[in-house]
């Protein structure tokens, strides 16, 4: 089987309704840079030796999956499984375990005391990044209000999670 279809040499690709668009079209600048914060959380699980957040990035990564679909859907009410209000508050439920087991201190820190969350720092930034991406493609476009949250929480996950796992807190 081979790999390559040779339908995007010329610039465009198929979205997962079929729609072709331009690669370099927000909506695809979105989708990838979703896949670009899963790839980062793979990358970061390897570092991260509590069991319990291996677990959660495992589960956010496949939601990523379903985020990504729905942002490469045209019309995102006919993907099945788009973001709904039960991902948010889940998302909720780890930021506030999380901070609760973390220095309760309100402040900045300088991330990457460690190298596991160093990494999670990293995807944080790449998730903030496609939330942005995600706002300019709501601006042309209607997404699921939902997904918009999520993504939004998300970065506040992976937050919680490496100030958890930081060794050495330095704040600023």
């Amino acid at each position: 089987m081979k790999i390559y279809t040779k339908g995007g040499d010329k610039g465009k690709t198929s979205l997962y309704d079929n729609t072709r668009v331009f690669k370099d079209s927000i909506r695809v600048e979105c989708y990838g840079t979703i896949d670009e914060l899963n790839c980062s959380l793979g990358f970061a699980k390897n570092f991260v030796e509590d069991e319990e957040v291996v677990n959660f990035i495992n589960q956010i990564q496949k939601e990523l999956f379903n985020v990504a679909g729905e942002l490469a859907t045209m019309d995102g009410s006919k993907y099945a499984n788009s973001v709904k209000e039960e991902d948010v508050l889940r998302l909720e439920k780890l930021i506030d375990y999380y901070i609760s087991k973390s220095d309760a201190t309100p402040s900045f820190i300088i991330p990457g005391s460690s190298k596991q969350s160093a990494a999670l720092h990293i995807s944080r930034t790449i998730c903030r990044r496609a939330e942005r991406r995600i706002i300019t493609l709501h601006k042309e476009e209607k997404i699921n209000s939902f997904l918009i949250k999520y993504v939004n929480r998300l970065s506040d996950g992976i937050y919680a999670m490496a100030r958890f796992l930081e060794d050495n807190i330095t704040f600023t």
